[in-house]
């Protein structure tokens, strides 16, 4: 489920979801995942505002700096591997961010459906 053999929700090689701020359940910057990663950090998002707030509503804060992990926090347009269970909450709330399919990996098509991604797919720029 990790390194190069991972696959991406497209059916291509997981692409990078951010080196800055660095992301993803092993700090790689990629969406990978293991039987160890229960949160499933698994989708790959351009987090908004609405979303943030809304992370915080519900217990997860994103937007702090929490330097004693090294977190700066979360801005506005930054991109993250969020939790796949999280998406899909805020996608029931209104308030999904865009998804970037390529560096999506495909476990997230066991949480949401390819078509219901790409109506939320941003693009790679």
């Amino acid at each position: 489920m990790t390194g190069p053999t991972a696959r991406n929700v497209l059916g291509g090689p997981l692409e990078a979801c951010s080196m800055e701020p660095k992301t993803g359940w092993f700090r790689d910057g990629c969406c990978n995942t293991d039987d160890r990663d229960t949160g499933a950090h698994v989708v790959c998002v351009r987090v908004t505002a609405e979303f943030l707030a809304f992370s915080k509503r519900v217990g997860n804060d994103l937007s702090t700096p929490a330097p004693q992990y090294g977190f700066k926090g979360l801005a506005p347009g930054d991109r993250w591997c969020l939790c796949a269970s999280r998406w899909v909450e805020a996608l029931e709330a209104g308030c999904a961010p865009r998804v970037v399919l390529r560096a999506t990996h495909e476990a997230m098509l066991e949480y949401a459906s390819l078509e219901t991604l790409q109506k939320h797919g941003a693009d790679m720029n």
